[in-house]
């Protein structure tokens, strides 16, 4: 147990930015279908497999299922709609409405395989296939969905905020995506926790966002160690530009209340200094048909770039701390 805890620590830049054919959460391995759908026949019997171990009772579990005949018609949700009335608060609600009908993907595979250094334009059509295939989702998965589902939106900015937390030994990964708009913030995403997804458009700064999600992770008795802050995202649905996940790094452990609140500030100015930087030409149609999507079984053809500067707070090593590495884990 405790060498998989040494791995989550050593790889937890790596997973984050590329993922890997098994990744952990907590010391709990999952893992990424990489085929595209339908799902091949290896990824799904490879699920059922990862089913059986991790959940209780879960080869029964599994048996029963595969050989149910009569199991239940999943209703497809529908992607919402508005009229021209309906104000920026009850789209957001509407759309993690959508998100929460999908519902969490508990199985232990994720389906839609997300590579944070792709191009907008590749994501938004992953994003597309998600409306499509309504299957369940995780949080890095309805953060990409979200990001789509606002573009039509310009008065609302949107940046991804991910969590770093701790619990008996185990690091803990989660990400939603942070909205601005009329002067107040607040989030869509998709989490086991109720209070770990959807923030309401209610909170005056980025502190007071922040500071609601630490006191859930507070809730589940999880010690909040990393907060990271991406830029504005493009709402551009065609554009070429790379998402900047980690703008800002906060070691939120080691940072006072005063100290955090001045580093949200900053990082809330260099957000609105974006807005009114023009965003790189979208490319042409024929080159979005060259560039291709990963949806059906393509590897991806778009080559990293270098990342951008991140501005971290105090040191990049985290203090791995102590714990009962054989007691119970509170998933978030």
């Amino acid at each position: 147990m405790l060498r998989a805890t040494v791995v989550v620590e050593e790889r937890d830049e790596e997973q984050e930015d590329e993922g890997e054919e098994e990744l952990r959460d907590g010391g709990v391995p999952f893992y990424v279908n990489r085929g595209g759908l339908p799902v091949d026949e290896e990824t799904w019997e490879r699920m059922w497999r990862h089913v059986a171990r991790i959940h209780p009772n879960g080869e029964d579990l599994g048996k029963r299922i595969r050989g149910a005949t009569d199991l239940p018609k999943i209703p497809i949700p529908s992607v919402p709609t508005y009229q021209p009335t309906t104000t920026v608060p009850q789209r957001l609600e509407a759309i993690q409405k959508y998100i929460r009908e999908l519902q969490y993907n508990h199985t232990g595979t994720q389906f839609f395989e997300i590579k944070k250094s792709r191009p907008l334009t590749a994501l938004m059509d992953i994003a597309k296939e998600m409306t499509r295939e309504a299957l369940p989702i995780k949080c890095l998965e309805a953060v990409i969905l979200g990001i789509y589902l606002t573009n039509n939106m310009p008065g609302v900015e949107r940046f991804p905020l991910s969590f770093k937390s701790q619990f008996s030994g185990n690091t803990f990964h989660h990400i939603v995506l942070g909205v601005h708009s009329g002067g107040r913030f607040g989030a869509l995403g998709m989490s086991r926790r109720e209070d770990l997804m959807f923030k309401p458009l209610e909170l005056r700064t980025l502190m007071d966002l922040v500071q609601d999600y630490e006191g859930a992770y507070r809730g589940y008795w999880h010690t909040l160690r990393k907060v990271k802050i991406g830029q504005y995202v493009s709402h551009d649905p065609h554009s070429v530009e790379q998402i900047e996940w980690k703008h800002s790094v906060l070691d939120v452990d080691k940072l006072s209340k005063e100290e955090l609140r001045k580093e949200l500030e900053r990082h809330t100015r260099d957000m609105r200094l974006k807005i009114g930087k023009p965003a790189p030409p979208s490319p042409t149609k024929d080159r979005r048909n060259s560039m291709g999507s990963p949806l059906r079984g393509q590897s991806s053809p778009i080559r990293r770039i270098s990342r951008v500067e991140r501005r971290p707070s105090g040191d990049k090593k985290d203090q791995k701390t102590s714990g009962d590495m054989n007691g119970y884990q509170i998933r978030v």
